[in-house]
């Protein structure tokens, strides 16, 4: 049953809905027909490599770029129509740090509260424990903060009016790994507040920190599941391969009969075969056979990385 709150939202148990969604710069197809919902207090990625269409996707949700078919609702308000009160709710980090580098801390943070009609002391509650980390630096400018504190003033400057939604385009990329980690530790913590968080990222392994993930591909969703469920739909056992000379065993593997898929993960290769079912043994035979003397294979867990390159190598070869 649906019910009326207080700032005369409907609550219904979607959050985001997007039906038909389409994009198109002159020749160029940006997004292709996208439908997806996205439930209340629901943290969703969307996973995709530069190009895939997610800053495009986000635009279009957040009222900043007109589709060029298909709609979109956020909280029940269509993000044509009702834009005005729809950039009342929702929270924006683009992907490209976007506040006033010649401000200090606080004076980004003052500008954001009062465009909203409010003040960081009202809110300072909601932005606490992500805002107390840089309240030292608060006279800085914040052109001057490292890449983590400016992720961190970015994300309290998009939600010091509270918003019911919030929208982080990419918001770690180019952030080394401790800030990373961080970053999601601060999401899952505003997840468990009851706040929609819609988040884009390259990066796989963030994938396995949400509760649904969309992996796109050229402005298409290729799949759309828990992480859980989209690594169990891998039902072919991955190897992964290494030995003294990287690059050589590469070349070597692509001319094994029985390949399917190669990927450079780290310090292996992932291998899968085209019969499903590895004979490691003889791959080793056949690796000493090309000269590598104590080649390492062993069977691992498929990872949401395994799955998308999986997907990207099977949509290349559709007719």
């Amino acid at each position: 049953m649906k019910s009326a709150c207080a700032n005369n939202l409907i609550m219904e148990p979607i959050s985001i809905k997007v039906d038909h969604l389409e994009k198109h710069f002159e020749k160029v197809q940006a997004l292709g027909d996208l439908s997806f919902e996205v439930s209340k207090g629901e943290l969703f990625g969307v996973i995709g490599p530069d190009g895939a269409g997610k800053t495009t996707l986000f635009r279009i949700l957040t009222s900043l770029l007109l589709a060029s078919s298909g709609t979109a609702t956020v909280e029940g308000l269509d993000v044509v129509k009702d834009y005005r009160k729809l950039r009342q709710i929702l929270g924006y980090m683009p992907g490209r740090f976007s506040l006033y580098q010649d401000l200090t801390v606080e004076e980004n943070l003052q500008f954001f509260a009062t465009i909203f009609d409010t003040t960081i002391t009202e809110n300072y509650a909601l932005i606490k424990d992500i805002y107390s980390q840089i309240e030292p630096f608060k006279t800085r400018r914040a052109g001057q903060l490292s890449g983590g504190m400016k992720q961190k003033l970015a994300l309290s400057c998009a939600m010091i009016h509270k918003p019911v939604v919030l929208f982080l385009d990419e918001p770690t990329t180019g952030v080394d790994a401790v800030s990373r980690r961080e970053f999601w530790d601060m999401l899952i913590h505003l997840k468990k507040s009851g706040m929609t968080i819609m988040v884009s990222t390259p990066y796989m392994d963030e994938a396995e920190l949400c509760d649904r993930v969309a992996l796109m591909q050229d402005g298409a969703i290729m799949q759309l599941d828990t992480p859980a469920n989209i690594k169990a739909s891998f039902n072919t056992p991955v190897i992964a391969v290494k030995s003294d000379s990287m690059y050589v065993l590469m070349n070597d593997l692509q001319s094994y009969p029985d390949i399917d898929t190669l990927f450079p993960f780290g310090e292996f290769l992932h291998y899968t075969a085209k019969s499903g079912a590895p004979d490691i043994e003889h791959m080793k035979t056949y690796l000493n056979n090309k000269g590598h003397a104590n080649p390492v294979l062993m069977q691992v867990s498929p990872s949401i990385e395994d799955c998308f390159m999986r997907l990207m190598k099977h949509k290349e070869v559709r007719p």
